[in-house]
């Protein structure tokens, strides 16, 4: 059999280390020797909870809140918020490689960090993941929310119904972009499965993405699914993006 080439190699051997079990390795951050993926000094520098506005995931003040004031002069249609970490070291280049360099072998750390922060969250009934558009699909191989959103369903026993939301239309990447046009460059960006709206009327819904910068992906989608009936929605990701 001929040998593989080093970069499918690479990918064959992070796609089967994400499925065997945990036993002692190195922490992901340090690289020091730890029984948990992160070590307890990394987990208290880089991954502390911090007081953060409850519908958009800003970073506040200690004793500030529960709303950023942007917030509180246009409310998002977000019922919740919830970030895990700070977009920023170490968890940018991490979530980089993970997004897309094929690192799913850091999905287990990251739908744990997740999962911590969810301590005051409302359980939902279906967990949506922000979906690709088709050509990035193929480009990547796969949906980076849709790894965690899996992760975290199979964690909580949570409903992920994946082919709920839809990506209808192709827009630019919204890192290329400056903050204010990223809204316009997402509208009517996402629409619902016909077949599946039926089963969203009434629904506690919670989205999942890896990053939320400007909030216009997450609004826009969550727009989208107020309108097709859904009663509340909440957002959750990894990583917020602080505010300049």
């Amino acid at each position: 059999m001929p040998a593989l080439a080093p970069p499918l190699a690479d990918a064959l051997i992070a796609r089967l280390a994400a499925r065997l079990p945990r036993v002692a390795g190195q922490c992901a951050v340090c690289r020091r020797w730890s029984p948990q993926r992160l070590c307890s000094d990394c987990a208290a520098r880089y991954a502390t909870p911090v007081p953060r506005c409850h519908f958009c995931a800003l970073r506040l003040p200690p004793g500030a809140g529960p709303a950023c004031g942007s917030c509180l002069r246009a409310p998002p249609p977000l019922s919740h918020c919830i970030a895990a970490l700070d977009y920023g070291f170490p968890w940018d280049r991490l979530l980089q490689r993970f997004k897309f360099h094929d690192a799913l072998h850091w999905r287990a750390l990251l739908v744990e960090l997740l999962d911590r922060a969810l301590l005051d969250a409302e359980a939902p009934d279906l967990l949506l993941p922000i979906p690709l558009t088709a050509s990035r699909l193929r480009e990547r191989g796969y949906n980076q929310s849709l790894e965690i959103a899996r992760g975290l369903a199979q964690r909580r026993q949570w409903r992920c119904a994946a082919g709920l939301l839809l990506r209808v239309r192709d827009t630019a990447q919204q890192a290329s972009l400056q903050l204010d046009a990223r809204r316009a460059n997402m509208q009517h960006a996402f629409a619902v499965e016909p077949a599946a709206q039926a089963g969203l009327r009434g629904a506690k819904v919670a989205l999942v993405d890896d990053v939320m910068t400007s909030g216009a992906t997450l609004f826009e989608a969550a727009g989208a699914l107020r309108r097709a009936g859904a009663a509340s929605v909440q957002a959750w990701v990894l990583a917020r993006t602080p505010a300049d």
